[in-house]
């Protein structure tokens, strides 16, 4: 199915090709390198910036190009086809730069949004620790009023960008007896004395992403840091992730869409009994299984963006929605992609072995993917009583 038929807009066409362009030209050639070293994409991040990929989703008036979700949903989707970790340093400093964006104020606005928008730093987002994952009312992590500073003591686990951004918007607990309603949230700078970084994590996926402890040791940040008020650091927390979830969604239907594309690709050149793969009906049903799939996910995924940008009020169903499918969708099809290519599949020269690990943090990660059941159910659950009151 062409893209016109998914309604983009001219802008959209043109952000769609030349994430295509950089994903296939300058992230292939080096995909493998960054897998086997987990070293830090920054000549792709400096390509990205160059091409204006940070500008997407940042006010015009911030230096940005004013798009919205579904801008950031096709970027990311074409990027994470040819390599879901190097894709997620765009998409993790987006997720960063979420609070500033729907809560910060117009100083912290100023200040923080030319530099990412120019793909001058790199953002992330603090929230997840030992204690709190799923359960994001678990942080423990606080941060102590003194004079005109807050005063930050707490590790944040499994950072995405941890490490290598430079702006941190983080969940710290400013009143811990009002659970969930204590908490609030800060913009940290890389470089602030008493805020270190914990060993770069060895991952199973994704490994050309950083990801790291944030130490924060009597870490004085300064009160106009303050997104929002205090006490409302988990409302912050939860809109970003509502914001956030269809870029997870994208990345896992990029990977699925481009183990698709390995695997047909293969199907057609590997011979077997004297003819290619792909003339056999059982290798057929396993194509045509994947491609529905992924064409569901897709459909979904650009739903929930534009619902999203539409203004819809609640919006924490349909983010979940597409976060849950996609991800599951990129799990399956990417373990059919790596039967597709047989033995072969699980040589690491061979890129759908990469696309399955890349693909298991999708249902992990922004909550995992039990979580997004329980969100879509009990939405369901209060819209039906909200119907029959």
């Amino acid at each position: 199915m062409e893209y016109k038929d998914y309604g983009l807009t001219e802008e959209q066409v043109m952000i769609r090709d030349l994430c295509r362009q950089i994903a296939e030209e300058k992230i292939k050639p080096v995909r493998e390198h960054h897998d086997r070293t987990g070293e830090f994409p920054w000549d792709i991040v400096k390509i990205l910036a160059q091409a204006d990929m940070f500008r997407i989703a940042i006010p015009e008036e911030y230096g940005g190009m004013g798009g919205g979700v579904m801008e950031t949903v096709i970027a990311v989707e074409e990027l994470s086809k040819v390599c879901g970790g190097i894709s997620l340093a765009m998409a993790a400093s987006g997720l960063g730069t979420y609070p500033i964006l729907i809560s910060g104020s117009d100083e912290q606005k100023k200040k923080y949004l030319p530099r990412l928008a120019a793909g001058e730093a790199l953002a992330a987002f603090g929230l997840t620790e030992a204690e709190a994952g799923s359960d994001a009312g678990g942080v423990r992590t606080t941060a102590v009023r003194d004079g005109d500073a807050y005063v930050l003591n707490g590790t944040k686990q499994w950072i995405t960008n941890g490490g290598e951004a430079d702006i941190y918007t983080v969940i710290a607990m400013t009143d811990r007896a009002k659970g969930a309603r204590g908490a609030s949230a800060f913009i940290v700078e890389k470089g602030t004395p008493g805020f270190e970084f914990g060993k770069k994590e060895d991952k199973l996926g994704i490994r050309a992403s950083a990801t790291r402890e944030l130490v924060f040791q009597d870490c004085r940040v300064p009160a106009g840091n303050l997104i929002a008020k205090e006490g409302m650091g988990f409302m912050v927390a939860m809109r970003t992730l509502d914001k956030s979830r269809p870029g997870v969604a994208a990345q896992a239907l990029g990977i699925a869409a481009g183990a698709l594309d390995e695997a047909v690709r293969y199907s057609r050149e590997r011979r077997q009994f004297g003819k290619a793969i792909a003339s056999f009906q059982g290798l057929q049903f396993m194509l045509a299984d994947m491609a529905t799939q992924v064409e569901a996910a897709r459909t979904l995924v650009y739903h929930a963006a534009r619902l999203i940008d539409g203004g819809a009020k609640n919006i924490s169903k349909i983010s979940a929605m597409c976060k849950l499918f996609a991800s599951d969708t990129a799990m399956r099809v990417t373990t059919d992609a790596v039967q597709v290519f047989g033995g072969y599949g699980y040589m690491r020269e061979y890129p759908v072995e990469k696309m399955m690990r890349d693909a298991k943090i999708t249902q992990i990660y922004e909550g995992t993917n039990q979580i997004q059941r329980e969100v879509i159910a009990l939405n369901l659950i209060k819209e039906a009583a909200s119907a029959k009151a």
